[in-house]
């Protein structure tokens, strides 16, 4: 029997014979993919806004190529309960 059931407020699993094959696989999107961004501060200022609007949430970071249409990179850039881990232009501390 598939079910699925909420591990914390962040996490859903899944239980069943596919329990391993779902985990982490889903992600709702925060917009629209960003085709033609030029600027690193974009995408800062989207995930930002994101993590400001869900701070109970895990947000992940998912980078495609172009020209092949795969995935090429992701990773977590908020985890519930921490501040932002990026310093913008100016902002670094020594």
């Amino acid at each position: 029997e598939e079910c699925s059931f909420v591990d914390d407020v962040a996490t859903v699993r899944f239980q069943g014979s596919t329990a391993g094959y779902y985990d982490n696989r889903y992600w709702t999107m925060w917009k629209l993919p960003m085709f033609g961004c030029r600027s690193s501060q974009e995408v800062l200022r989207e995930v930002k806004e994101c993590s400001a609007s869900y701070p109970g949430c895990y947000v992940r970071l998912a980078a495609f190529d172009s020209v092949k249409q795969v995935q090429v990179v992701s990773f977590i850039v908020h985890q519930p309960g921490q501040t932002a881990a990026w310093a913008t232009t100016g902002e670094k501390d020594m």
